[in-house]
């Protein structure tokens, strides 16, 4: 009879083991499939009118990833992605040319983010941006 019960708790405790084993295996990919907050008003994001100065340009994170909002003209705002849409590699500002540029592969984009050059298949995702009295709501 010893011998029984000894087998049933052995069976039972590697179970539980294997049981705790796959749960904490399985959370990873199950936090990675599972879609991400998007946080704020149905995912907008509130940037004061003041951070975005004329022919400058703000980076800021949208819905986990890195965005920009840029104002080409006074009043006159645009927001993208500031994936590059070649290999993905993170884009910059270049003020003194008026236009982004992917330090990857020299990608180039306009201010509106039309491809200028280099190896970037299609232009910048444009994000709406809209003016909300001293602030601007992007999403």
């Amino acid at each position: 009879m010893e011998v029984s019960s000894r087998r049933k708790f052995l069976v039972l405790s590697l179970s539980t083991l294997g049981a705790l084993v796959a749960g904490v295996a399985a959370y990873p990919l199950f936090r990675y499939l599972s879609p991400q907050p998007t946080g704020g008003e149905k995912g907008r994001v509130n940037i004061p009118r003041a951070q975005v100065g004329a022919g400058q340009a703000h980076f800021f994170q949208f819905r986990g990833h890195p965005a920009v909002v840029l104002q080409s003209a006074p009043g006159v705002f645009a927001a993208f992605s500031a994936i590059c849409t070649h290999l993905g590699c993170i884009i910059r500002w270049l003020p003194e040319n008026g236009e982004f540029l992917c330090p990857c592969h020299a990608g180039r984009f306009a201010g509106d983010g039309k491809v200028l050059g280099g190896p970037p298949p299609k232009p910048l995702q444009a994000i709406p941006v809209a003016l909300s009295g001293d602030n601007l709501l992007v999403g």
